[in-house]
């Protein structure tokens, strides 16, 4: 069965499942308290520019982002996101489970627009009844978003602006961070977002970990925040884990090197559909590509693809989506070739 369903669909990079063996009867303390947690954090910050921030390893995306948000949020305050936003429909109310609503504003191609935000921050402002509605205490973004979609460093920077003028933090979501950082269309870089954000995440699941994000705070993280971690079931005992596979992502440029792979068969893979006569349901330039296909297209194309259904477009059409990934090869896509011929 070929699979094109999403891009954690195979182990890790050889890369990464070398060095765990490698060290794998190495003893070490725990959580995250290990050389291979603090040689990861290292690589991570420098990378990132900024060489007194904080990183801290958790398990998958949606234990970062409620562990996150709800640590940095007070008991009153919500969190504003695009309605297609990842907390605001596939967590299953993670976010909500903690006490915290999620604010939702219009997406515009997967993103909050800076202007619709600003608006709506002076309305909540100027509201003489603002005392009894839930405050907006942080803003999420996803880059990519959820439909694959990236803001451009003019766009970051507006966002950047409006919460330190009004003092909340941004929050950038970055479980496909990779892909869009390599995206050919992009002018944000990973030092951009670390001057842009209060805090962020790279995505490892996604990007060729077997598991785990990397949380950084550009600047300082939060008192007690592994604490925080540990009260929500978030902290690994195991931590080292999650340090040696980072290690080895961010050693000789791995992280970007595989990310710009999967972008190549990303291109492949839309080439392929465009020379097919598919439409588009979303123009993405990253490694998430959406497809239109009737009912009957869909249901036989199932019997030998797997790919993801996105969302119901009309009566006879749906929308699914074609992720590639870093261990996506071009034999697959030549596979896929194939498969649609017939």
């Amino acid at each position: 069965m070929l699979s094109f369903e999403c891009d954690y669909n195979t182990g890790c990079h050889p890369k990464v499942l070398a060095r765990l063996c490698e060290t794998n009867l190495t003893p070490m303390p725990g959580y995250g308290t290990d050389e291979f947690c603090e040689s990861a954090k290292r690589k991570i910050l420098a990378a990132c520019g900024c060489p007194d921030g904080d990183v801290q390893f958790l398990v998958g995306g949606t234990q970062t982002n409620a562990v996150v948000i709800s640590s940095l949020l007070r008991r009153y305050e919500g969190v504003i996101a695009a309605d297609t936003g990842h907390i605001a429909v596939h967590e299953a109310g993670a976010i909500e489970y903690t006490g915290h609503k999620v604010l939702a504003l219009p997406e515009h191609d997967g993103k909050i627009d800076p202007a619709e935000l600003r608006n709506y921050l002076r309305t909540f402002y100027a509201d003489a009844n603002h005392d009894h509605c839930v405050f907006p205490g942080m803003v999420y973004i996803s880059h990519p978003t959820e439909y694959g979609t990236l803001y451009t460093k003019s766009e970051l920077t507006a966002l950047h602006e409006i919460c330190g003028e009004y003092r909340i933090p941004l929050f950038m979501d970055g479980a496909r961070l990779g892909y869009g950082l390599t995206s050919p269309e992009t002018d944000v870089t990973l030092a951009d977002i670390a001057a842009l954000t209060d805090v962020f995440y790279i995505g490892g699941t996604k990007v060729g970990a077997l598991c785990g994000e990397a949380v950084v705070f550009p600047k300082k993280a939060p008192p007690h925040f592994i604490t925080m971690v540990k009260q929500q079931g978030a902290l690994l005992a195991k931590g080292r884990l999650l340090g040696v596979q980072f290690d080895a992502l961010f050693t000789d440029d791995l992280y970007m090197e595989i990310s710009r792979h999967a972008i190549r068969m990303t291109e492949m893979l839309k080439e392929l559909f465009l020379s097919r006569g598919y439409t588009f349901f979303r123009q993405s330039p990253t490694n998430q590509q959406f497809i239109v296909l009737n009912d009957e297209e869909a249901a036989r194309l199932a019997e030998k693809v797997r790919y993801s259904f996105w969302e119901r477009v009309d009566d006879c059409h749906i929308a699914v989506r074609f992720a590639a990934g870093w261990s996506t090869t071009e034999e697959d896509i030549a596979a896929l070739a194939e498969i649609l011929s017939e």
